[in-house]
């Protein structure tokens, strides 16, 4: 990114990571002057990055548009390294902490391609609930990750895509009124963590918390989805302590250096 004295990077690389940062800070989507702008960058040298990273698919126009938003090989990209990322020693005994103190499998989850996939899980030794492995997928709109993702964006954005999503029914209690859900989502966005009453999976109900980077933004949740049998809808709020314990922790390391692997 163009530096206090308003000079553009200096090389090339330097320049298309500019770009990326950029364009990923953004809560728009942005033309190819808007980045030049910003960025102190000649118009033709920003055309030829743009166009660099777009065949890359680590950017791509935002639909129906001439605008820049990041690429979906961008957003796979990153969630496999806040994957990797957690996959530590020091953040591994953080996750088997938490699992064992609440007894539950836990799980870190993000949002990508307007669903949820996780990231990682640890089991607690003690019991088995429904179980999320890396890789596996949920909708947003009827999981606790999902719900934390869209009540943190904006007002406007959190409305356009709450009747943008497919609301399919998963059980008889999946939320798929639009209106309803933006009632979740402001109930979520007010107290910082997100609950669901056997939305996804009937029999199941669930948790999770948001894992914030120092200066706020969202890394990922942390959650747990156990039995309705063992644990009932409101007994999930003993879970919040320790689960918000454990993502204050993780989000104190997750991006310290020199970190033992």
């Amino acid at each position: 990114m163009a530096d206090d004295v308003g000079r553009s990077p200096a090389g090339p690389l330097d320049r298309a990571f500019a770009i990326l940062t950029f364009i990923a800070e953004q809560k728009k989507a942005l033309s190819a002057a808007e980045i030049a702008a910003a960025l102190a960058l000649p118009l033709p040298t920003a055309h030829r990055l743009i166009g660099n990273l777009e065949h890359r698919g680590l950017i791509q126009k935002a639909l129906g548009t001439k605008r820049y938003v990041v690429g979906s090989k961008l957003v796979t990209l990153s969630a496999k390294t806040i994957g990797a990322a957690f996959r530590t020693v020091r953040r591994q005994a953080v996750l088997s902490a938490v699992a064992d103190r609440i007894g539950e499998q836990c799980e870190i989850g993000v949002v990508r391609d307007d669903a949820v996939i996780y990231v990682d899980s640890v089991r607690s030794k003690e019991h088995q609930g429904l179980q999320f492995n890396p890789a596996d997928t949920a909708p947003m709109h009827c999981t606790s990750t999902g719900k934390i993702y869209m009540s943190r964006l904006p007002e406007k954005t959190r409305n356009r895509l709450a009747h943008s999503l497919v609301l399919s029914r998963y059980t008889p209690t999946t939320i798929i009124e639009p209106s309803e859900l933006l009632a979740s989502l402001e109930e979520t966005r007010r107290r910082g963590w997100a609950k669901t009453n056997e939305e996804f999976v009937r029999g199941v109900v669930g948790c999770a918390v948001p894992i914030v980077s120092p200066a706020g933004d969202l890394i990922a949740c942390l959650g747990v989805s156990v039995p309705v049998a063992r644990v009932g809808f409101e007994g999930l709020d003993a879970f919040i302590g320790p689960l918000q314990e454990a993502a204050a922790l993780l989000s104190e390391t997750i991006l310290q250096d020199n970190e033992d692997i």
